[in-house]
């Protein structure tokens, strides 16, 4: 008997259909693109592996009452243990979505673009982590695994060397 793209459907959910989005969910989220400039004046990046093995940018939740940047900061501070760092500008904006068992959850993140003041100040990742790193610019590129957030790298990359950073 021949089985149907349905059936291996039905198998994977259990014999059950997902449950129907029933709220949508507005999550405001921050983070940053964090550079510094090693001993030899090259430009490196703070790059973060989550629990699934993907690399990404320091990032987190807005918390009430809180700006964009402030939290932006606050998240590179928590997740990576950098205080000495300085805000340099706003780099951009991503969009994206997701579901959460019965919920539409819509992500609105800004990111900055920060610089580490202290070469030598020590990482200290979450526990949840599975990776805390600097790479170099074409590295992060290559390990960055969300395409937006690699076009915020190279514009990062960009304003740095426009800057003077």
């Amino acid at each position: 008997m021949k089985t149907s793209s349905f059936d291996h459907i039905k198998k994977y959910f259990g014999g059950r259909k997902k449950p129907s989005i029933q709220e949508i969910v507005r999550e405001p989220t921050a983070g940053g693109v964090v550079f510094r400039r090693n001993k030899k004046g090259d430009v490196e990046f703070l790059l973060y592996q989550d629990a699934r093995d993907r690399w990404t940018i320091p990032k987190g939740h807005v918390e009430p009452g809180e700006t964009a940047q402030a939290a932006a900061k606050r998240e590179v501070g928590e997740e990576a243990g950098l205080k000495n760092i300085e805000v340099c500008g706003w780099l951009g904006k991503i969009n994206f979505r997701y579901r959460r068992l019965d919920k539409l959850v819509l992500i609105s993140q800004q990111v900055y673009l920060m610089k580490a003041l202290d070469p030598d100040e020590k990482l200290q990742k979450e526990d949840w982590m599975n990776g805390l790193a600097w790479f170099t610019f074409h590295e992060a590129l290559d390990e960055i695994e969300y395409e937006d957030i690699g076009k915020l790298i190279l514009l990062a990359m960009k304003r740095i060397r426009q800057e003077n950073l």
